[in-house]
């Protein structure tokens, strides 16, 4: 592959390359990556904005919540709790092509987006050797869908990202094909029960061997809880008006652009990937004041606008509480 006839940069696997990848990650930058299941599309976990990034890089429709990758276990274990089944198939199938959804500690420095608003996260260590020396040279958690427009085919090889992304992101590492070539088993994993979320790279007649217990479905509980799942609303605990223009009595405005009525925007710039970034950490941070409803301003429906709005519907929904 001739790197000098793409937008985006081709680097191979040497140290030195890696160093730069993990440069552009630290600052905030995109770089595919190759995993033993597909290429993954990095960004910084902690940083919002590279997370809206990757939203918007593969024209992603929802913000489902992302896998974070680690170097190591004891990595991920500063972000999520491990209950000891948790733990006993981490050590079994780690680094491999498994993924476990734990529930986040609160020092976590993941950002909301990368979770979907959710107090869970997803969270991985991957075989192959190139990435593990990307993550322990990037030095924070990162984020890593696959590599490719939402809805098109997952990417094995560099080049398939390149054919999909290139001039979209700013870099991609090629270290030949995946092994696997199919996206990483999730789990959600609980004091005493396993349940699949996804179908991946580890069968589960494995998964049940080493957790000594009968393997559950997920099941639709409407809620998003990993990739590739029925999408649903992450909702605060208050109503919330789309479309507001202005507050009425009692609501507090959330803003956007040239609609300012207090001291909460997602973007007085009117930067959807700002509005993005922002969205999760606004709604939490409203929800504590105790508010009952919160109006929030016109988004476009253009770009990263269709997903943000996709959450906020989502989150307007009528809903059963309790």
């Amino acid at each position: 592959m001739d790197a000098g006839t793409h937008k985006t940069r081709i680097f191979d696997s040497s140290a030195s390359s890696l160093d730069r990848a993990a440069a552009i990650l630290r600052d905030g930058g995109l770089v595919a990556f190759p995993t033993e299941t597909v290429y993954g599309l990095g960004g910084d976990a902690t940083d919002a904005r590279a997370v809206a990034a990757i939203y918007e890089a593969k024209n992603r429709p929802q913000f489902n919540p992302l896998i974070a990758h680690f170097p190591d276990m004891d990595s991920a274990a500063k972000h999520v709790g491990f209950p000891p089944l948790a733990e006993r198939l981490a050590e079994h199938f780690w680094p491999g092509a498994l993924t476990l959804v734990l529930k986040r500690n609160p020092a976590s420095a993941i950002c909301d987006l990368a979770c979907a608003g959710l107090d869970t996260l997803a969270v991985r260590v991957p075989a192959h050797a190139v990435a593990r020396d990307l993550l322990r040279r990037t030095g924070r958690p990162v984020v890593a869908p696959s590599a490719n427009p939402s809805g098109r085919l997952s990417p094995t090889s560099a080049s398939h990202v390149i054919d999909v992304l290139d001039g979209r992101i700013d870099a991609v590492i090629d270290a030949g094909p995946c092994s696997i070539g199919v996206e990483s088993t999730i789990l959600a994993v609980t004091e005493d029960a396993v349940r699949i979320l996804r179908p991946g790279g580890i069968p589960a007649e494995e998964i049940s061997e080493a957790a000594g217990l009968e393997i559950a479905a997920a099941g639709d509980s409407g809620i998003i809880e990993a990739p590739g799942m029925m999408s649903s609303h992450y909702a605060p605990d208050c109503a919330l008006r789309l479309n507001a223009t202005q507050p009425l009595q009692g609501e507090i405005f959330l803003g956007f652009g040239e609609a300012d009525h207090g001291p909460y925007s997602l973007s007085k710039k009117g930067d959807l990937r700002e509005a993005a970034a922002n969205l999760f950490s606004l709604l939490r941070e409203i929800e504590r004041t105790g508010a009952s409803t919160i109006a929030v301003a016109p988004i476009p429906e253009q770009g990263l606008g269709r997903a943000i709005n996709d959450r906020l519907r989502r989150a307007a929904a009528p809903r059963e509480r309790g």
